[in-house]
């Protein structure tokens, strides 16, 4: 099992929400559990991540079941707005342990969002591999790929999302207890500082490079886009119709050469991503949202240059296609050489992976400039079940 986290960075987080507790009434909020697709998708993108990949110890399809039942009952606990957030009582028989771990009583629910999804050896553990999607496999490996096989892939996944990390944390600590017997955690992944922004009513956040990042990214406001990109259609697949209204999950673990990338030039750093560094605006343009003008010529050389990583991403080269990100910033330590082991943890949802993610990762691996700075160590897809309605558990159309 390899578990990423840094206590400093946790540390500053509880304070942060701490302190935002009196002063706003956003933390407080919270979100429905159970609707058409699950949380944590289009939901407003919270501050603070823990995700946990984990594998099957049992390949009995009644236990997995009845895991997936008491993952929902928790789930929707854990997630509810009235203070009572606790997956059981922590009183009791003294002799046994007590049904929550404790450490998120008297917390508000911070917007938890918690969201379940399959990976493609779910299917196979099961008997079920006629009812796995045709697009869930293993992504592909990428060129410049160095993947660590202990923080990759997993049977099934959970990603928690909060403005408080100990409410995220206690979200996954409490679910992977629940599990015992069923399901082990194989890896997780802190993240603070959202990378995206899910609603029009968000600011766009920035990565450690120092850019705003996801300033295209789909928003929840955009109906007709979000409906074309990001969930699956009953047609999409014959043997996946119990998939429509869910998403595929991309996650990518990159880690950043802050160092080297702390070293470049001003000029050198925008050409890169084809943006300005302060307002995020495009090199052609002024302001963030300006849409980019890729014929523009400076002298006599593109003013957005031909690997800049904006050009190579955008909708326009792909035939369209787009993706909802919901990727968070990571600060694991340092390396045994003394940098940062730190970077992005990269999550996107998308309709169908082999058309809205792997050309484009495939393009960007091959041609973009950002590369030389970046080095994905860990990857993922699952398939991301549609939302649970009342008295359903999650996934549930999947076995019945």
């Amino acid at each position: 099992m390899a578990v990423a986290g840094v206590a400093g960075a946790f540390a500053a987080g509880r304070a942060s929400a701490d302190g935002a507790a009196g002063a706003s009434s956003a933390l407080a909020s919270s979100y429905a559990f159970r609707g058409e697709h699950q949380a944590g998708i289009v939901t407003p993108a919270q501050d603070r991540l823990h995700f946990a990949a984990f594998d099957l110890t049992t390949d009995d399809r009644d236990d997995v079941v009845a895991l997936l039942q008491d993952w929902t009952e928790a789930a929707e606990r854990m997630t509810r707005g009235d203070g009572a957030g606790e997956v059981g009582p922590v009183e009791g028989d003294p002799l046994l342990p007590p049904d929550d771990t404790g450490e998120a009583i008297g917390l508000p629910p911070a917007r938890l969002t918690i969201t379940f999804g399959f990976g493609p050896t779910f299917f196979d553990k099961l008997g079920l591999a006629d009812r796995r999607p045709a697009a869930l496999r293993r992504l592909p490996h990428f060129p410049a790929d160095v993947l660590d096989p202990a923080i990759s892939d997993g049977d099934l996944c959970i990603q928690a999302c909060a403005d408080d990390p100990q409410v995220a944390v206690h979200a996954v600590r409490n679910l992977a207890r629940i599990a015992f017997g069923r399901a082990a955690v194989r890896w997780s992944q802190l993240g603070f500082g959202r990378t995206s922004s899910t609603s029009t009513t968000q600011d766009t956040p920035r990565n450690l490079f120092g850019f705003k990042d996801g300033t295209a990214n789909l928003k929840a406001e955009q109906e007709d886009l979000v409906d074309t990109h990001l969930w699956v259609h009953p047609d999409d697949d014959a043997a996946a119709g119990w998939l429509a209204g869910g998403s595929y999950l991309c996650a990518r673990r990159i880690n950043m050469t802050i160092e080297l990338w702390d070293r470049q030039p001003l000029a050198d750093q925008e050409g890169f991503v084809g943006r300005t560094k302060g307002t995020g605006a495009p090199l052609t343009g002024t302001a963030e949202f300006d849409e980019p003008d890729f014929d523009a010529v400076t002298g006599t050389s593109p003013t957005i240059p031909v690997d800049a990583h904006v050009r190579l991403v955008h909708p326009s080269v792909h035939g369209g296609a787009q993706m909802l990100r919901r990727g968070y910033n990571f600060v694991d330590g340092s390396t045994p050489l003394g940098a940062l082991d730190a970077g992005l943890f990269f999550i996107a949802y998308v309709r169908d992976p082999d058309t809205h993610f792997i050309p484009i990762q495939n393009t960007m691996a091959k041609s973009d400039a950002l590369m030389e700075y970046l080095k994905v160590t860990g990857s993922a897809l699952f398939a991301v079940p549609p939302g649970i309605a009342e008295g359903e558990y999650v996934g549930q159309a999947l076995f019945t």
